[in-house]
């Protein structure tokens, strides 16, 4: 989806990656998440980003994982400075949605952000482009 979205409308990219990387396996990846949940673990963060600084808005991208965002989002959410700024989270989910993320993210990650405005695609969407166009269109990121 952080794909679709670069292809659309010609922003930065930074892929958050923990400096232990997650599993390729499917459920080795759950049950990874499912401790580090149950131990609100902060896992490190593999070449941070220096500053968000020259960034108005940012648009923070994850998945889904046992009904709340990966860990490692707290950890990159708790280290910048979101004052001023708008976040426009999204996700990609199977089951879960988007509601626990934007409460979370409104509750501690990203609470000093001017406003959050999330977008959401699920894994078996018709059209994850088309779905990102509309939500780009809504946010003003995308004209025409």
């Amino acid at each position: 989806m952080a794909r679709i979205i670069a292809e659309l409308i010609g922003c930065d990219v930074y892929r958050i990656e923990a400096t232990d990387p997650y599993p390729d396996g499917y459920d080795a990846t759950v049950a990874r998440n499912v401790t580090e949940q149950n131990a609100d673990e902060r896992p490190a963060i593999a070449n941070p980003l220096a500053s968000i600084e020259r960034y108005d808005r940012l648009l923070l991208g994850s998945p889904i994982w046992n009904v709340r965002p990966p860990m490692i989002l707290s950890t990159f959410a708790e280290s910048y400075d979101f004052t001023g700024k708008t976040v426009h989270p999204f996700v990609t989910y199977a089951v879960s949605g988007l509601r626990q993320h934007r409460t979370r993210l409104h509750r501690g990650l990203c609470r000093r952000t001017d406003q959050l405005r999330a977008g959401r695609a699920r894994r078996r969407q018709p059209s994850t482009e088309t779905t990102s166009e509309a939500w780009l269109r809504q946010n003003g990121l995308l004209s025409t």
